[in-house]
């Protein structure tokens, strides 16, 4: 199969194989990054949703707590997203959780959300979040639906936030 069969169109939605070869060029990548860091680090590959999803995880204390800052992660995934789009030839919406990072995120805004809900419930007409990416406006849309309220994204770029109101 060539790398052009690999990728989907554009408005197509990835198929299992196209995905689980994204997960496997990410894979590699993520493990050459780890070598030449010199971190130890387990790799898990996962497709679900109509994404490919890279886990990194330690079994024993390590280097790569360093590597699961927020920022990081970000960084780190968008530098694998390009290897993958390099290798496949198609646009990657590829997720890496390192040390669990993504799952402490989420609380995070769980917790966030939350609090723009109280405001909303002492009287304010929409309580605004921060900017964040689109993966986690994504989250905080399904938080906020969760609890009955309504969220919609605003703003450009690095400026893209959700605003959060009663609906």
């Amino acid at each position: 199969m060539t790398d052009q069969e690999l990728a989907p169109a554009q408005d197509e939605a990835p198929t299992i194989t196209q995905l689980e070869e994204e997960g496997d060029v990410a894979a590699d990548y993520i493990e050459e990054f780890l070598d030449i860091c010199d971190i130890d680090g387990d790799i898990d590959i996962d497709a679900r949703n109509g994404r490919a999803y890279v886990s990194i995880d330690s079994p024993t204390e390590s280097n790569l707590r360093l590597l699961s800052r927020p920022d990081t992660v970000n960084a780190l995934q968008e530098l694998t997203r390009l290897a993958v789009q390099n290798r496949t030839g198609g646009f990657s919406r590829l997720i890496l959780d390192i040390g669990g990072s993504r799952e402490a995120r989420q609380q995070e805004l769980g917790a966030l959300v939350e609090r723009a809900v109280e405001r909303i419930e002492a009287g304010s007409t929409e309580a605004a979040l921060p900017p964040m990416s689109s993966y986690e406006r994504k989250l905080v849309h399904d938080i906020v639906s969760a609890r009955g309220f309504v969220s919609e994204s605003h703003g450009e770029g690095r400026d893209r936030h959700t605003v959060i109101t009663r609906g």
